[in-house]
């Protein structure tokens, strides 16, 4: 069922021993929510944990540095950032028919919680979740202020992509009042890479390939590419950006083989074209501007499968493309 604000901070408030579920591959609005959430039940007298599928990533560190795991039975289960159950990953899959509260910002979200809090036009979860906890009375502190910040700056490109609200900014600015190092945040999150990120974007470049009258880039990762170039998984978040930065690009695509024939689509929109429809056709979701979707067989099958449901929204006939 969907609930408001006011039934998310009092359900938050009544209940004990959470879980908090993150979707896999992390991004930074997972794990600005997951771990904002829980620091704000544990200030409250709560016992909570953050789990996730994946390791927590490196870059995200400041996040969980010093948080210990509790020890206690899991009473109730949120899941923030996670739009669909297949988004929880192996490890949490278990969980999946038990969230009692998903906190989310994705209008395709499958409605697979007991309890659903939507705004889809924010421009991130960590947005709507400052909004819980305000409406919850508990004081911010500048742990949790800067988990929110770094999940709505992370979502909306330091605040450059289309999704970015005014409330974004403001939120913002309210979180700044905490005492947060934003300038070390966004050099963090945005302007320092590893040797492995500078080997995969290269990686990126030269694997681009370009269909539908050069408005469509693509580029695919497969299980041998890495175990050959031994490319490190963990830095392939917020690649899909690269396949849009080529001028006249309308629509990027990056194809990562995750198991044997089983391929994660991220897709990104440099135009009006909704991505977030043509994932849909495919079982995914996600934004306008940013999507993605699972598909399995060989790598040909799959870049066919896309394009031919990329053409028709672009105006073009794929055949004769």
């Amino acid at each position: 069922m969907i609930v408001d604000l006011k039934e998310t901070a009092e359900f938050l408030a009544e209940h004990d021993n959470y879980y908090i579920l993150t979707h896999q591959s992390p991004d930074g609005d997972t794990m600005g929510s997951g771990f904002g959430l829980c620091y704000v039940l544990r200030k409250a007298g709560k016992k909570a944990n953050v789990l996730c599928s994946d390791d927590f990533p490196k870059r995200y560190g400041f996040m969980y540095d010093g948080y210990e795991p509790q020890k206690f039975p899991p009473e109730t289960i949120v899941a923030v950032d996670v739009a669909d159950r297949k988004l929880l990953g192996s490890r949490l899959n278990g969980y999946a028919d038990y969230v009692d509260l998903c906190i989310d910002h994705h209008i395709s979200n499958e409605h697979y919680a007991k309890r659903l809090l939507l705004y889809p036009d924010a421009s991130a979860a960590c947005e709507v979740l400052f909004q819980v906890i305000s409406e919850m009375g508990i004081e911010f502190d500048k742990r949790i202020a800067e988990c929110l910040y770094t999940g709505i700056a992370t979502d909306t490109g330091c605040f450059k992509y289309a999704n970015t609200t005014k409330l974004a900014h403001t939120i913002a600015a309210k979180l700044m009042d905490y005492d947060i190092n934003i300038e070390l945040i966004n050099r963090e999150m945005f302007d320092i890479k590893s040797r492995a990120r500078l080997k995969v974007e290269q990686y990126i470049n030269s694997a681009m390939e370009y269909y539908l009258d050069d408005k469509c880039a693509m580029a695919a990762v497969t299980l041998d590419t890495i175990k050959k170039t031994g490319l490190a998984q963990e830095e392939f978040e917020g690649i899909a950006g690269m396949s849009v930065q080529l001028e006249g690009v309308q629509v990027g695509v990056i194809i990562k083989e995750k198991d044997e024939g089983k391929f994660k689509v991220s897709m990104r929109s440099a135009s009006d074209i909704d991505v977030s429809e043509i994932c849909a056709k495919f079982g995914g979701g996600g934004h306008v501007k940013a999507a993605g979707c699972t598909l399995e067989g060989s790598l040909p099958d799959v870049k066919l499968r896309l394009l031919s449901g990329i053409a028709p929204a672009m105006g073009i006939d794929l055949w004769l493309a």
